[in-house]
Parts: structure tokens; C-alpha cells; sequence
């Protein structure tokens, strides 16, 4: 398993017929699984989010990691810097399993 000098891990997201197309680094799979599913079209509230499947295989290894994305639109915190728009995309995920691959 290949990691960073700072504990980051690679997953690279996987589409239906299994060729992969970016990449996406993160301490634990969900980290990385989180940054992907704010990538997804983003919906007016977390209730009208469509969930979408994400599939992850960490690099280096032979394991796909399964999750439930969604992602939505939302007013930033009153506390928000600067440089942070008012409108933000939040995202969420759950785990539906790991699958272990024959070859990658």
C-alpha cells in the first residue's frame, strides 16, 4: 500500500467498466470518497440530493471501496472568510462495502 510521507493514500474513482478517470487522496478512503461526491451536481438541499454510486480503488492495491454520494447547495456560516463564495457545496457519503479485484 503506498502512502505519503503526511499518511495520504491515492483512490482512484472507478466508472462501470472499470477504467478510471481522477484521482483523489486522503488519510481513509472516506476522506477521499467525501472530496468525490463534492464533484457531483450539487442539488438545492441535502433532501432533493440524487445519491450516486462512487467506487474508489486505493492505488497500490487490489481493494475497490463502495459509497453512496450525494451533494448539495447551501448558505455559507455567518463566520465565513473572505474568499469563501455565500453559496457552498456540501457532500456526504456512506459506505455500501469493499470489493476485492482478481487484477486491477
Amino acid at each position: 500500500m503506498a502512502r505519503s510521507d503526511d499518511g495520504k493514500r491515492n483512490f482512484a474513482l472507478r466508472d462501470d467498466n472499470g477504467s478510471e478517470s481522477s484521482v483523489f487522496s486522503g488519510r481513509t478512503p472516506r476522506q477521499a470518497a467525501l472530496k468525490a461526491a463534492r464533484r457531483l451536481d450539487p442539488a438545492d438541499s441535502e433532501g432533493d440530493a440524487d445519491r450516486t454510486e462512487l467506487k474508489l480503488r486505493e492505488k497500490g492495491t487490489k481493494k475497490v471501496h463502495h459509497y453512496e454520494g450525494w451533494a448539495w447547495r447551501e448558505t455559507a456560516p455567518d463566520d465565513k472568510p473572505d474568499w469563501m463564495p455565500d453559496r457552498i457545496t456540501k457532500a456526504n457519503v456512506s459506505k455500501r462495502g469493499i470489493e476485492h479485484l482478481e487484477t486491477i
